[in-house]
């Protein structure tokens, strides 16, 4: 799916800049910014969703300790 984005000067500079002292295109690094970025940022939205529900007493926690014991883990 072709995605068209307009960047800061600088930071197609450095774009440029690194492109051409690798010998990688642009759009690899662009690809793995992307790819990496859009983990962090899943991982991130997704637990401050998990954070609001448990504030809202809508998420349900268990005890470390509980956990280990259900898990066989309690030493």
């Amino acid at each position: 799916m072709p995605t068209s984005i307009r960047l800061e000067p600088q930071v197609e500079q450095r774009l440029d800049r690194l492109a051409s002292l690798t010998g990688r295109t642009k759009a690899f690094y662009l690809r793995e910014i992307i790819d990496r970025g859009l983990e962090d940022i899943e991982d991130y939205y997704l637990a401050a969703d998990v954070l609001e529900r448990l504030r809202k007493g809508q998420e349900r926690t268990h005890a470390a300790d509980a956990v280990r014991k259900s898990l066989g883990l309690d030493g």
